[in-house]
């Protein structure tokens, strides 16, 4: 049984330029593992504006209650290039409240736009 849908888009430039102008930005919103590549290069700015915007829709996903914070949520990749979710703290607790099971989530970014959608399962 679905849950929650969320969805989300991020304008890559506005993003961008927002994580330049605040250098700490970018601690405040991602876990050390979502800012580098395996090869541990920096993430570009298309695939953080995405997992971004996969943060938001996990909020719109528990019905937008406040108090969840950014790093109680990891976007990850599996070998496969499928991208996952793991959650703790905050958003676990909304998620148990709510009888979410499993996580669902899909990106994109194209034409300077990067996008989310996650579904919750209970």
């Amino acid at each position: 049984m679905i849950v929650g849908v969320g969805i989300d888009v991020a304008e890559i430039d506005r993003f961008g330029a927002a994580l330049d102008r605040t250098p700490e930005l970018a601690r405040r919103l991602f876990l050390p593992a979502e800012l580098t590549l395996p090869s541990g290069e920096r993430r570009g700015t298309a695939s953080l504006a995405a997992r971004f915007a996969a943060k938001e829709a996990v909020a719109k996903a528990l019905g937008a209650p406040g108090g969840l914070r950014w790093t109680d949520v990891e976007v990850c990749v599996e070998d496969s290039g499928q991208p996952r979710l793991r959650v703790c703290g905050t958003v676990e607790s909304r998620a148990a409240e709510l009888g979410v099971r499993s996580w669902h989530v899909s990106l994109s970014h194209d034409a300077g736009v990067a996008s989310a959608v996650v579904v919750a399962e209970a």
